[in-house]
């Protein structure tokens, strides 16, 4: 009887954490970041954000890139998060990109916008690391994320250096992010 108890419990608290992380609305894991679902379309924000404000940034040919970025901030006027549907332009289409911008957005560990490299690795594993024209762009292909590190904070050998393989020994614990993104396709 007394297993049966210790189960009973313990398929309850599973059930109650498990409905905890759903309902956080700053959780990011891999289909989900707070309110947002993998399946969410652009149609649908207006309803989800109805506490927030959503602003829609457009621009044409005249400035090379044609985009539909949308950005939302909460009552403070605190940007939140800039999201790109995957199909520019389309009110039915799911978000493919979604831009990191508060900190309370986290993962379970608690990676966040204010997070270090060593915070990365400790929690997750690094799928490749890219090397840029300004930045280390490391790929945490479990949570659909990659991250950006500046190059500044890198030793000065990589710093002007797009060529090399930069290897994860090669980032200092403590640099920081620069930008967390969300990818969804």
């Amino acid at each position: 009887m007394l297993k049966k108890s210790i189960l009973i419990v313990a398929i309850a608290a599973t059930i109650v954490s498990c409905q905890k992380d759903e309902d956080d609305p700053y959780l990011i894991t891999a289909n989900q970041v707070g309110a947002l679902k993998k399946d969410v379309t652009i149609n649908q924000l207006e309803a989800i954000f109805e506490d927030d404000s959503i602003v829609k940034q457009t621009s044409g040919p005249e400035t090379l890139k044609s985009t539909h970025a949308i950005k939302v901030f909460d009552k403070e006027g605190k940007a939140l998060l800039s999201l790109e549907p995957l199909q520019e332009f389309d009110s039915t289409s799911t978000i493919g990109y979604i831009q990191i911008l508060d900190p309370r957005y986290k993962t379970k560990s608690g990676l966040n916008t204010e997070s270090t490299f060593q915070d990365i690795q400790e929690n997750f594993t690094i799928s490749r690391i890219e090397n840029t024209i300004n930045a280390a762009v490391i790929f945490l292909d479990e949570i659909n994320a990659y991250v950006t590190i500046d190059k500044k904070q890198l030793p000065a050998d990589l710093r002007y250096d797009t060529d090399s393989k930069i290897m994860a020994s090669q980032i200092p614990d403590n640099a920081r992010i620069k930008y967390f993104m969300i990818y969804w396709n």
